[in-house]
């Protein structure tokens, strides 16, 4: 079955209608562990001319707290646990928007490290994210650090870390440390693998399957307009921190099912600009407007490979009113085929280049895209297994709101014609560009 329809293009219909309301949390970090005392400081925007009215933290569904204005700063105590909380704004027009942001509360001390991940493989720079916390110390962590190889790298003031560090490839003995007002000190050990990478230069955005939090909706026939509950005719799901399939303890799984043939399930995360997981929210857009180069490297599994119609990755750039979507599916149900996506014609083309992922094993796919002049996509290359295929293609931009300004990426899961239950992971998710 070949579709005439592509989910992003839903998804500028969607972020239209919210692209001029935004929540930006640079603390805590969804996904961070943190001590029982939680900094909340956060941002908000809106198109509502009479601006923003309140802001406020919901703690497992229950409003804990309420400031006036756009500006979020308090503490709020916890006990130990996992906790769902969500940082909201309400405009002076009627409007809400809110940013989710799942902690996890300690009373021990420690240091808890969110990138990147013991043993893993990373490519340089290597992002360093990290939190600390002590029960020792009543004043609290005073710095913390990275050594590599026995080395002091980098310092910084505080309880949090987040740094990217430039590595030659090789092997490495790394360290992240805190040290508390009263003397004390703790550390977590953390060996990496650093191999050249895609990127070739520019940041990266390390294990963002790890990260989010993501977004996710239904797709269903014959418009594949999105949708979230789709009733019984597609479900899905998403769960991060997998242990086993693994590449290094921090997989992430993806499900479909349902009883309409030929339904998809969308992921999204929000990387850079407007609604940014990564805490990268380009306000002043003095970020997105240099960005031409784009690289997403990752690894997927699944043992049902027989059961899927499409496995799709895109790199998705919305700016100044036009939307650039470099679409790629692997077309599983119709020639073990790569499509690329064409924004003007609104539909997928075949690029002739064969996709034959490996089932019940890790894939390890690189794409490399590249924003042109006058916005002009450039389709470069697409890497499977080490096996790289030139495409070197270009299309003109679409249309997007021009409130809304953005770099996401996606990844979709298609059903066949039985809408056939599966299963996929993801893992050593990186995202480069400069």
């Amino acid at each position: 079955m070949q579709k005439h329809w592509h989910t992003c293009v839903y998804l500028v219909l969607l972020f239209a209608t919210t692209a001029f309301a935004s929540v930006n949390v640079t603390s805590p970090w969804s996904g961070s562990t943190v001590g029982t005392s939680v900094h909340y400081s956060a941002s908000a925007s809106t198109n509502c001319d009479k601006g923003v009215t309140s802001m406020g933290v919901y703690v497992d569904n229950e409003l804990k707290y309420v400031q006036q204005g756009d500006q979020l700063s308090t503490n709020l105590s916890f006990s130990p646990g996992s906790y769902n909380t969500v940082v909201q704004e309400w405009d002076n027009c009627g409007g809400s928007t809110y940013t989710p942001v799942k902690i996890t509360v300690t009373n021990k001390t420690g240091v808890w490290v969110m990138s990147p991940t013991n043993n893993g493989n990373v490519g340089s720079p290597v992002n360093y994210k990290a939190t600390a916390t002590t029960n020792t110390c009543d004043k609290g962590v005073s710095s913390m650090g990275v050594y590599v190889n026995n080395v002091l790298k980098y310092t910084s003031q505080g309880a949090s870390l987040n740094t990217n560090l430039s590595f030659n490839a090789g092997t490495y003995n790394t360290v992240v440390e805190e040290w508390d007002h009263c003397g004390g000190a703790s550390y977590t050990p953390i060996k990496i693998t650093v191999n050249g990478g895609g990127g070739g230069g520019g940041s990266t955005l390390y294990n963002i399957q790890a990260h989010g939090p993501w977004i996710n909706w239904g797709e269903l026939p014959p418009n594949y307009s999105i949708c979230n509950p789709c009733g019984s005719g597609v479900t899905w799901s998403m769960k991060q921190h997998i242990g086993s399939p693994s590449r290094d303890g921090n997989s992430s799984q993806y499900n479909i099912g349902g009883n309409k043939p030929y339904s998809d399930a969308l992921f999204t995360d929000k990387l850079l600009g407007q609604g940014s997981t990564e805490g990268l929210p380009d306000n002043n857009h003095t970020l997105l407007p240099t960005l031409h180069n784009f690289t997403y490297d990752m690894y997927f599994y699944t043992s049902q490979l027989s059961l899927s119609q499409t496995l799709e990755f895109d790199i998705n750039m919305f700016m100044d009113g036009a939307s650039m979507i470099w679409g790629h599916q692997c077309n599983l149900g119709n020639g073990h085929v790569w499509d690329i996506w064409n924004n003007t014609g609104k539909t997928w083309v075949s690029t002739g280049v064969p996709c034959n992922p490996v089932n019940n094993g890790w894939n390890h796919l690189i794409i490399q895209v590249q924003r042109q002049s006058n916005n002009v996509l450039l389709f470069q290359s697409i890497t499977l297994n080490g096996v790289k295929s030139d495409i070197n293609r270009t299309y003109s931009p679409g249309k997007a709101d021009p409130g809304w300004w953005g770099v996401t990426v996606n990844y979709q899961m298609d059903g066949n014609y039985k809408q056939s239950a599966y299963t996929t992971y993801l893992d050593n998710f990186n995202f480069n560009y400069y």
